[in-house]
This record gives structure tokens, C-alpha cells and sequence, in this order.
């Protein structure tokens, strides 16, 4: 959001007040505000908060004084990166959809060049009732972004869709359009790449209460997906039980618990898919018979045997039906005979790549928030990425992979 150009447009709703700390956020983000108000705004939030937090003049009317001074709605709708009407009312979603323009703020909408976004605001049934819906389909058809209203309790004291984002997700939606924007001029060729993506630890059940499992936290995995949404491609998660929670429009997240459960699912998935990336702690072994019920100490016993047998191997399976145009990478966790035990590994499963993880590297691996990795390829392919934050390494990853479609 650094140097990015914002007109906040505020219309008439209760819901006023939360433009404040939307300006706030925008400010403290490096961005330069201007708003625009109506009216009917400036009775639930005074010109004078919003001039004070944006470092602008607020801007109301079409006329400044009486000398005749205007404020130029096309140099604004010009002037701006993007527009974000939050609050939009009823009514100035209805003026904008149609065109009606009475007021310094539906002028600049109509003037603008640059993306406009709108954030509604209403009661329930104001939300809900076909016109509404029908402007905002029109205004989306028009090549606008909708913010949708968010439920909870309104100012009628009904509970439902209706209010307005939070500010921190409108922010959100913003900063994320503006990364995705220079992320597609940076890889073009990633948008839109359908990318099969597993993370964390499968479990595997020895009863109802307990299970075989690793110290796996997901964290890797789910950074790439994150980095790969955000230069557009579309990512379908298939993540093991993990405490992360990852939102995004790019990003369809697939819960699994067992190696068989997350198999199933990446089989289902990975034949319409550009780029699989397997980055999941997968079960070698699981409890051969499970238990139905919790598994009782018994007296006089101090052991207990337990049978395992092998998990389906989700690489070497996926990789026998690798397609030509597929991109297909690998993970491999080590702990002695790192190299070699992973050249082998990409071979014998078909990899196109196998990024190489090894536990001698104090704070590489599991549970932290750090890694350091060695990228193989066929052909002797070798890059070394030293000890970083897994939000970087997947950065750096994200931008290789999209080297490769250059």
C-alpha cells in the first residue's frame, strides 16, 4: 500500500465511524488518503476526524467557497490508484448502479479510471432485498470489487449479512489486489496455474484417543500457498490437522487426518492440476488393526505390541501418472545421507525437483519458524537456500517456480 493513491468514499450509514480506523490503517500503511463525503455522512462522522486522520482536506461539495473554487471530480477519479466507498449505503449503491449523479462523490465514481471498490452497509432486509443484490451484481458486472457485508448484530438490533467489514478486512482486500496486481506483472504466466499443494502431518488412528504422528506444523507448506495465491494461481490446499488458519479468494483448503485420506484426495485432484507440490509430513506406517475403542493398561502388562503396516506412498503413486506438461516437486525431511537419500527419492518417484530439508541444520525442519533447504533437479540441478524465515523461503520459492514459466 506504499505510495498508493486512495479516495475513501463515505457515504450515510451508522457504520460511518469505522472509516476512521480505515483511514487510520491506510495512513500508517505509507498510502496517501483523500475522502470524499456526502452529506448525509457528516452526521454520523465529522469532516474534521476524517481531515485529521488522512492529513487531507475532507471534501464534501462541489463548490469550496464562494469565490467560486471547485473540487474537480475528474482530477480526482484521475489523481487516484483506487477508489474504496466504505460505508456504501443503499442509496449510493443504487446511484452508483444507475448512474445518477447528485453529489461530489457519485461525480468522482463516474469520472474514475481506476479500480473502484465497494464495502455495503445496511440492515438485513435492506441488504437482502433483490434491488440491492441486483445493483450489486451490476455494479461488479461494470468490472467493480465487491466488499461483502458481513454478519452480525445491526443497528435495528437484527442479527445476519448486512454489516460492514471490518476495517482490517477491507485493508486486507485492498493490499492483497495491489499484490496480486504486481505479483501477475511479475510471473504472468502463474495466474490462474492450478496448483496441488499438501502441508502438515497425516495421523494415524492406534485408537479413538490416540495416534502415530510427527512434529509437523504445516507452517512451510502453507506459506507457499499463500505466496503462490498471491501471484494468482489457484491453490488447492490438502492440509493435515494443523493450528493455522489460511483465508484466501485463491486458496480452497482440503482437511484431511490419515496418509489414506490425503491420498484419496490429492488422486481426486491431480489430474486437472499444473504444479503439485507435496510438502505434507506423510505416515510411512499405520496401526494395522485400530482400535474401536480406547486401549485399556492392563495389570501385570508392561508392553504393548502394536503391528503397523505401510502407507500408501502418495509420491511414488502420483508420480507414475505425472503428465507431460505437469510440474511435479517434492519435500524430503533427512537426517543422515541427506544428498543422496534424496537424489534417490528424486528418481524413484518421478519428481520434477525435490527440495531437501535436513534436521543437522539447527532451525531447519519441523515446529519452527525457520528453514533452510537445497533445491535438486534432474541433470544435477542444484540451489542451496540458506537459513531463513519460511515466510521468505516460500517467497524465493514462489519466485522460482515462477522463473520457470517465464
Amino acid at each position: 500500500m506504499k505510495n498508493k493513491k486512495i479516495l475513501l468514499g463515505v457515504s450515510g450509514s451508522i457504520s460511518a465511524y469505522k472509516s476512521a480506523l480505515l483511514t487510520r490503517l491506510l495512513v500508517k500503511a505509507g498510502a496517501e488518503v483523500k475522502v470524499i463525503m456526502t452529506q448525509s455522512a457528516t452526521t454520523f462522522i465529522t469532516p474534521l476526524t476524517l481531515a485529521t486522520l488522512s492529513k487531507n482536506p475532507v471534501l464534501v461539495e462541489f463548490v469550496k467557497n464562494e469565490a467560486g473554487e471547485w473540487n474537480n471530480h475528474v482530477e480526482l477519479g484521475l489523481w487516484a490508484d483506487a477508489i474504496i466507498i466504505a460505508p456504501t449505503s443503499a442509496n449510493t449503491l443504487a446511484k452508483c448502479a444507475t448512474g445518477l449523479c447528485d453529489n461530489l462523490l457519485t461525480a468522482v465514481y463516474l469520472s474514475a479510471k481506476c479500480p473502484v471498490f465497494f464495502a455495503p452497509a445496511m440492515d438485513l432486509d435492506m441488504y437482502l432485498h433483490p434491488t440491492t443484490q441486483e445493483n450489486l451484481k451490476k455494479l461488479e458486472s461494470f468490472g467493480n470489487f465487491i466488499i461483502p457485508a458481513e454478519d452480525g448484530e445491526l443497528a435495528s438490533g437484527l442479527v445476519g449479512q448486512g454489516r460492514l467489514a471490518e476495517p482490517e478486512h477491507i485493508f486486507d482486500f485492498l493490499e492483497n489486489y495491489f499484490l496480486e496486481k504486481e505479483l501477475f506483472f511479475k510471473f504472468p504466466n502463474l495466474k490462474n496455474k492450478r496448483v496441488l499443494l499438501t502441508a502438515g502431518g497425516t495421523q494415524e488412528a492406534i485408537d479413538p484417543v490416540r495416534y502415530i504422528s510427527n512434529h509437523s506444523t504445516g507452517k512451510m507448506g502453507y506459506a507457499i500457498a499463500q505466496h503462490l495465491a498471491d501471484a494468482g494461481a489457484k491453490v488447492e490446499l490438502v492440509s493435515g490437522k494443523t493450528f493455522l488458519q489460511l483465508k484466501h479468494k485463491n486458496i480452497s483448503l482440503h482437511q484431511v487426518v490419515s496418509a489414506q485420506e490425503m491420498y484419496e484426495k490429492c488422486e481426486e485432484l491431480f489430474e486437472k492440476m499444473d504444479i503439485i507440490i507435496l510438502c505434507a509430513a506423510v505416515a510411512d506406517f499405520t496401526p494395522e488393526n485400530p482400535a474401536n475403542e480406547k486401549i485399556k493398561k492392563k495389570e501385570g502388562e508392561n508392553n504393548m505390541n502394536l503391528v503397523l503396516k505401510k502407507t500408501v506412498d502418495i509420491a511414488h503413486t502420483l508420480g507414475t501418472k505425472k503428465q507431460v506438461h505437469q510440474l511435479f516437486i517434492g519435500f524430503a525431511l533427512e537426517t543422515n545421507n541427506e544428498l543422496e537419500n534424496a537424489e534417490k527419492k528424486l528418481a524413484k518417484k518421478n519428481f520434477d525437483y525435490i527440495i531437501l530439508n535436513s534436521l543437522r541444520v539447527e532451525g531447519a525442519g519441523f515446529a519452527t519458524d525457520t528453514n533452510a533447504v537445497t533445491l535438486l533437479g534432474k541433470n544435477g540441478y542444484k540451489q542451496e537456500f540458506p537459513l531463513q524465515s519460511k515466510h521468505f523461503l516460500a517467497e524465493k520459492l514462489r519466485d522460482w517456480i515462477g522463473g520457470l514459466y517465464v
